[in-house]
């Protein structure tokens, strides 16, 4: 029997440990932290996580489908979603899978191809498995970008930020306008001497809650069409939060949903309230001192001092045990099929590399249920697994974009529309049953 190795304990690590468990194929699971839960255990040293921080998808769309969560929360927080993995995982008997507090240094061919991996972690002899499932987050490697000047306050990206009380008393900018760098400005109003957020496009905001319901589950049958669903989508929006660039957003210059919207309303309150302002995008550092090009609000451009400067600029996918070429990396991200599989089949597979409104942890389960459903065929039914990837290597792959337009933008790279993508995985996974 062919063995595998999966490569954290994040929720993407868990669904590929069990969906391999359901199967009976040997696995081993590798995590750097002392227990389960990624990047939502704040405790974790790799944690990117905040106090304040909660899903931006609601209970129900994110569970997974075996294991609903012990909570009427809509949208818990990182506290009680770390409960649940870790009942997640003493359910179904992973931890017992892993070995904890074991950080892998490196992954190279074992020899020629089909022979393998050898496998490096800290403490530990050098191991062979037959393939390995590189499932260690998208949102651990800070995007750190340049600017013209010096600053010589204190430069801080988000994912070194944990509480509010790193920000008190002091002038803060936030770079950036995501769905963490809004929470944080939030934390920031009641607790830091003035803020300042710095954005170059414009967003599109989406509440909690719409009709009394949590926002994202409604209209969960059949999706509608792109162009439908951005339109009605718009209406509906314009109607509940008003016109953004009335507090210093610019116009977005896409449709919404082609980028990642806002799931976060308090933000607009508060620039409601003079509790904080808009900027544009930063032309220079001097000294203490921010230079802004133009914006809704400041037209010929402004300049402002800060004490602390948050960069809200999100992360870069990285692998750092294993080089590029063998993931087949095209600017900044792998190719893959279905974001899992690389065409040369070397016996590296990607979980958890797409980002969906909406996908949950449930669509990363799929994914795991897809990849396990082909391991299987390798062991058992070989000829099924050959077919798999003849159609893998030799026909078009399924368009996961759901017809929406998505940025160019390297953050967008691995972006995929959830209906289309599960519908994919879906569809390529009971070919292999066939």
């Amino acid at each position: 029997m062919n063995r595998y190795a999966v490569i954290g304990a994040g929720p993407s690590g868990l669904a590929a440990a069990r969906a391999l468990q359901r199967r009976g194929i040997h696995v081993t699971g590798y995590e750097a932290s002392s227990g389960v839960g990624g990047l939502w255990d704040i405790d974790n040293p790799r944690s990117t996580m905040y106090e304040s921080a909660h899903v931006i998808s609601s209970r129900t769309t994110t569970e997974f489908t075996e294991f609903p969560m012990d909570s009427d929360v809509d949208y818990p927080g990182h506290r009680l979603l770390k409960e649940y993995f870790d009942a997640y995982a003493d359910r179904f008997s992973l931890r017992e899978l892993f070995r904890f507090n074991t950080r892998v240094i490196r992954l190279e061919p074992a020899g020629g191809a089909g022979d393998g991996w050898t496998l490096l972690a800290e403490g530990d002899d050098p191991q062979h498995y037959d393939g390995v499932i590189l499932a260690n987050g998208t949102l651990a490697e800070p995007n750190v970008p340049t600017f013209t000047g010096a600053f010589t306050g204190e430069i801080m990206h988000t994912s070194r930020y944990k509480r509010p009380e790193q920000l008190a008393g002091r002038r803060v900018l936030v770079i950036g306008a995501g769905n963490s760098g809004c929470d944080i400005a939030v934390d920031a109003v009641h607790h830091a001497a003035s803020v300042d957020m710095s954005v170059r496009r414009g967003y599109y905001f989406v509440p909690r809650y719409l009709f009394g319901r949590p926002s994202d589950t409604l209209n969960q049958r059949r999706p509608l069409p792109a162009r439908i669903k951005q339109t009605v989508d718009a209406r509906v929006l314009r109607a509940f939060t008003g016109d953004p660039v009335r507090f210093g957003f610019p116009k977005p210059d896409y449709r919404i949903y082609e980028s990642h919207p806002i799931v976060n309303t308090l933000i607009l309150n508060h620039l409601g309230q003079g509790d904080l302002r808009i900027r544009g995008d930063v032309e220079r550092f001097d000294g203490t001192r921010v230079h802004f090009g133009a914006s809704t609000h400041f037209p010929q451009g402004s300049a402002a001092e800060y004490d602390l400067i948050l960069l809200a600029t999100g992360y870069t996918l990285d692998y750092p045990f294993v080089d590029r070429e063998h993931l087949h990396w095209e600017a900044a991200a792998p190719r893959l099929f279905l974001n899992v599989f690389p065409p040369s089949f070397n016996g590296l597979y990607v979980m958890g590399m797409i980002e969906a409104s909406g996908i949950g942890w449930q669509g990363r389960y799929e994914q795991a249920e897809l990849l396990a459903a082909y391991l299987d065929a390798v062991d058992t039914r070989p000829a099924a697994a050959t077919a798999f990837r003849e159609r893998v290597t030799g026909e078009p792959w399924p368009d996961t974009s759901g017809g929406y337009r998505y940025l160019g933008l390297d953050r967008m790279s691995y972006y995929v529309n959830k209906d289309a993508y599960r519908s994919a995985v879906r569809t390529a996974a009971r070919a292999l049953e066939d």
